[in-house]
Order: C-alpha cells, then structure tokens, then sequence
C-alpha cells in the first residue's frame, strides 16, 4: 500500500501525532511519501520511514503557485493508494488525482468546505469536529478516527535540569502560547498555590505576555519555560501533575501523552476533553478561565496521594482503550483500502 501526505504545519500536538501515524503505518508495511515545510524539527522522526519533498508553502511565494502542479507530478510517479490532507490548508493543494482515495485529516473546525473540492473522505479527530462539518454542508465522506500517542513510560528527568527543587509540587502543562490556550489562567492559578512550581514548554506569540503577568502575579521564580520540547516525555514523567486550560481544545492531543506517562490530570471544560474524560474518574474538569477552579483542582491532586494515583490509572486505561495504536492505524488502514 502507498500513501502520499501534504503535512504544511509547525511544530505541536498534530505534528505530534502526525509522526505517530508514519511511524504506526510504516511498521504495518505501508510506503509513505510526505511533503512538509522545510526546517521542520521533527522531520528527522520521520525520515527514515518516508521519502520527504520539501516546500516553503508562503501564500505570495512562486512556490506556493507552482507546488499544485508539483504534487500531481509526484502522485502520477508514485502511483498511490490514497492521498491523504493534514488540515485545510494542505487540502487546498490535493490534487484531483483519479484513482486512489483523497482524504483530508482535520483537527479542528474548519471555517469553510471550500478548502476540500478535491477530497473524497474527511476525518476528523473528534465527534464535534464531524458535527460542525456537516453543519456546514457536507454530503461526501466523513468518518471518525481518533489520534494516539507513544504509551511507553519513559524515565522522568532530574529537576535540577530546570532548576527546580527537589520535594516541591510540579505543575506541567505545555502547547502554543497563543490565546486561545489559556496559559494566562494556569499562571493566576499559581498565586494560590504557594509552594507549587510549574514548567511550561512551548512557544509563541504570547509567551512575553506570560511571563509579565507571571512577574505581576508574583509566581516569577516558581515558572519554569521550558521552549519548545522535541521530546517532552521525561519532563511529563517528572511533574506531579499535567494541566490543560484550553479555552479552545478539539482532542487535547496533550492529554493523551500526560496519561502515557502516568501523570492524574486536570483540564478545562473545552470541546475534546468534555467528550473522553469523565470529572473524577480519569482527571478533573474545571470550567474554562476558572482560575480559582483550577487552584483547588490542582491543590486537591497535590495533597491527597490515593487522588492522584486513582485520577492516572483512570486516564491510562482510558487511553488504552480508546486511543490505542493498533485500533486508530487499523482504522486509516480499512479507509486507505476504499475506492473513491
């Protein structure tokens, strides 16, 4: 079997998951080709198991404009099983190759169906994801498969590396620092946890204004950002407890690698977690910019041990049984097979 991906995104959770999938296919014998951008920190977790073409994909640039042409070139030499789109900007450029199935792969709501002319199929990561897309129209294909993550405990990294004290409470959380994240709220959070130190990893726009308001709430020398983490597993390994207080979330991708390792979790009440966590059996729901609501959901974890270990063996059976490798490949494999 051939598969060809347009993967046009940077680094994150659907980057994340997107080296999963390659990786999963690729031991199930399936033959990969990818074009991704250039510079891409994650190309190298990939490579070994896809032939890569490389494009900038600037709207204004002459790359932008000849790279339709491009990809159907590559798909009349390749000669593929199924074309397959992550996100609608790469859905965009699928060509209207005949012959195979054309896919595109969407991980949050799209605002138009006019970037999927050429797809058959669209997957999306989540059963709100599928009902806004028929909401807007959509009569074709639609099927939902869910992501997965590497579920191997890893050994957690020494505190001294981020200069963090032995003994203290370690709040986790990780992701763009855009808005829409809510890393503004787990930072408020902090000032009423006094003895509390949290790592934040990742990058963005945002992360000026997080560390002035971190400076403002005097929780300065208890935040710890960590930059962008390749591979973040040893730190979830390390932390007491993992946070996501999304105002926005359609899976919550982070989640899933908190539970991997073993980690009780506290989230917002967003669009994913409202679907496969369940307050109090597999980690805690606090509504969203409850920053109050998520100080006493992380205080009450922190200081109460059986708490902790019930809320993590509750998310790792969970992911276990919903979020497995073997069924979500499994399920792209049946869908690789379809004809258009």
């Amino acid at each position: 079997m051939k598969v060809m991906h347009f993967h046009f995104g940077k680094e994150g959770g659907a980057e994340r998951f997107f080296t999963h999938l390659v990786n999963a296919l690729a031991r199930r014998g399936v033959e990969q080709t990818a074009v991704i951008r250039p510079g891409r920190s994650w190309r190298k977790d990939i490579e070994a198991v896809v032939r890569i073409h490389e494009s900038h994909f600037r709207n204004l640039s002459l790359d932008r404009f000849l790279l339709p042409r491009r990809v159907m070139g590559i798909a009349k030499q390749e000669r593929p099983d199924a074309l397959m789109a992550w996100a609608p900007r790469a859905s965009e450029l699928m060509p209207a190759y005949p012959g195979c199935i054309k896919i595109s792969r969407l991980g949050d709501y799209p605002p138009k169906l006019s970037y999927f002319r050429n797809t058959d199929v669209i997957v999306a990561n989540t059963p709100g994801i599928a009902d806004h897309v028929r909401s807007l129209g959509w009569a074709r294909g639609l099927e939902v498969i869910s992501n997965f993550t590497d579920t191997s405990a890893v050994a957690p990294i020494s505190r001294a590396e981020t200069g963090t004290p032995e003994g203290v409470p370690v709040i986790m959380s990780m992701g763009r620092f855009v808005h829409r994240k809510g890393f503004h709220t787990l930072i408020e959070a902090m000032a009423a946890l006094p003895d509390a130190f949290l790592w934040l990893a990742g990058d963005g726009e945002e992360q000026e204004a997080l560390e002035k308001l971190a400076a403002e709430q005097g929780v300065a020398q208890r935040v710890r950002f960590l930059g962008w983490l390749p591979d973040a597993q040893p730190y979830l390994a390390a932390a007491d407890v993992f946070v996501m207080p999304s105002r926005h979330e359609p899976l919550g991708n982070v989640i899933l690698e908190a539970w991997a390792q073993g980690r009780p979790v506290v989230s917002s009440r967003s669009e994913g977690p409202n679907w496969f966590m369940r307050d109090g059996d597999n980690g805690l729901l606090v509504d969203i910019d409850d920053a109050a609501g998520f100080a006493r959901a992380i205080g009450s974890i922190v200081s109460d041990q059986a708490l902790a270990r019930s809320l993590a063996e509750g998310g790792r059976a969970t992911l276990m049984q919903q979020f497995s490798e073997e069924a979500v490949s499994g399920a792209y494999l049946e869908l690789f097979r379809r004809k258009p």
